[in-house]
């Protein structure tokens, strides 16, 4: 397997620390609204990263935190009139809903700020008494200049980012590129003892702690968005090897940027779409086909157009495999010529070893479509292999090839009805996690609810 490294600007063959054992970290969402496509594209890519290693043999570690204390939760908290802490706790539930929609599987670690403070504390502390940070009215900086190779993940040197910074000057700070590790608490928001008072973590250094304490001092892996390089990567960097002196990642994956009609995504320009929206429209997997259909560091332009290409695109898969299923009612055992599939199972793994290239995995699966589709009156032997190595590729990129398989029929709306009275149950028992364990599954079958004055409603997402 090769990798590009967004360290050193090469690909290079992937080697882990340890023999056999892989061990990831993953910038989480910060947590005071639904997940957006921008955010789907992250945890969708590195998904399908653990399960090529897992495939691959490799017994892995990943980690991925949530950021459950921040101004934008804070000033959402004071928005709906209740704690920080309720505002995180409902979107990292809606986060694990349009997550188990979209088929990407639990990871190893989720800690959460608020939950690490004694491990933050404790780097901070470190980088003190090493001379890397400083205390000015009860915020902790760390001093970028003893950091002699700050910028090298960016490729950005300090001089650069003074030069080109329109942050204001801030008077308590030694240098203008040096950053917070703590800061100071104010009247009105949450805060946590520490040796500099009452206040809470910088967002750079949560990162730094939970990866030293679940990981290690090295990670194999380190995982984001390329809107993540600078600053928070590269602060995490100087902050890591500072206090740990050893490199925080041997490798670093960057996904591209996520765009709109070919503009950047934001709601001032009206084209911010959550994943709960989009779903509305199309199903989940079709969301996460979507994004697997470009590689992970080119950028991905979306828009209703190109998602409906990604609606017509799966079905022509899911198409050729009920065909396969329909076929091998009616055909009696034959020999037949295998060794073709196999040579389109060798190539669609030939681009995932190549810095997980989805794009042109996906390609090869098209090919294997065409040519199953070209030999569909051959014997069960083919028809078995066909259906073998189409389920078994289609696992690994987490993409449900029979979600649409018998599911708007008369049997699956009783069904469909029983669990949205149970829910409804659920509700008026105030189980709101049995509740939303209901809608998940619902997600999941492909069916959108809505709550209204008449009830719960309920359509086909596709």
């Amino acid at each position: 397997m090769e990798f590009f490294n967004s360290l050193t600007r090469k690909k290079e063959k992937f080697t882990p620390i340890k023999d056999g054992k892989v061990g990831v970290y993953i910038c989480g969402p910060t947590v005071y609204n639904f997940m957006h496509i921008g955010n789907a594209r992250v945890y969708v890519v590195f998904d399908v990263l653990r399960r090529y290693l897992q495939y691959r043999g490799f017994e892995t570690l990943f980690v991925q935190n949530f950021t459950d204390i921040d101004d934008r939760i804070i000033a959402r908290s004071n928005e709906e009139g209740v704690s920080a802490a309720e505002i995180a706790q409902k979107y990292i539930n809606e986060f694990f809903i349009d997550a188990e929609g979209l088929e990407i599987g639990r990871v190893n670690y989720y800690p959460r700020v608020t939950e690490e403070m004694p491990e933050i504390i404790e780097i901070i502390s470190l980088l003190i008494s090493k001379g890397f940070a400083y205390e000015k009215s009860g915020t902790v900086y760390f001093r970028t200049s003893k950091s002699p190779q700050y910028g090298k993940l960016s490729n950005r040197n300090p001089e650069e980012q003074q030069a080109g910074s329109r942050i204001e000057i801030n008077p308590e700070k030694e240098n203008s590129a040096d950053f917070v590790l703590w800061k100071a608490a104010k009247s009105n928001e949450p805060g946590w003892d520490s040796p500099w008072g009452l206040g809470r973590p910088g967002w750079h250094i949560e990162c730094s702690a939970m990866a030293k304490k679940y990981v290690g001092n090295t990670l194999d892996i380190h995982c984001g968005g390329e809107d993540l390089l600078f600053p928070h990567h590269e602060n995490e960097i100087a902050q890591s090897e500072a206090a740990n002196d050893a490199p925080l990642a041997n490798l670093w994956l960057h996904n591209g940027m996520l765009l709109v009609d070919n503009k950047k995504m934001s709601k001032s320009e009206g084209n911010f779409f959550l994943i709960r929206e989009i779903a509305e429209k199309f199903s989940y997997s079709i969301i996460r086909f979507f994004i697997l259909s470009a590689h992970y560091r080119s950028p991905l332009n979306f828009s209703f157009e190109l998602m409906e290409s990604a609606k017509n695109g799966l079905d022509r898969i899911r198409n050729c495999r009920r065909n396969i299923l329909e076929n091998l009612k009616n055909t009696g055992e034959s020999d037949s010529e295998i060794s073709h599939l196999e040579e389109f199972e060798k190539e669609f793994f030939k681009h995932l070893d190549d810095d997980l290239n989805t794009a042109n995995a996906i390609s090869t699966i098209f090919d294997l479509v065409k040519f199953i589709n070209k030999n569909i009156d051959q014997g069960s032997i083919f028809l078995k292999k066909s259906l073998e190595i189409f389920d078994f590729i289609m696992n690994i990129l987490g993409i449900n090839v029979d979600e649409m398989d018998g599911l708007e029929t008369e049997e699956a709306e009783i069904e469909i009805e029983r669990l949205i009275a149970e829910r409804d149950a659920a509700k008026k028992d105030k189980n709101w996690e049995y509740a939303d364990q209901i809608r998940n599954q619902l997600f999941k079958m492909g069916i959108i609810i809505k709550d209204t004055l008449e009830g719960t409603k309920w359509h086909w997402s596709n």
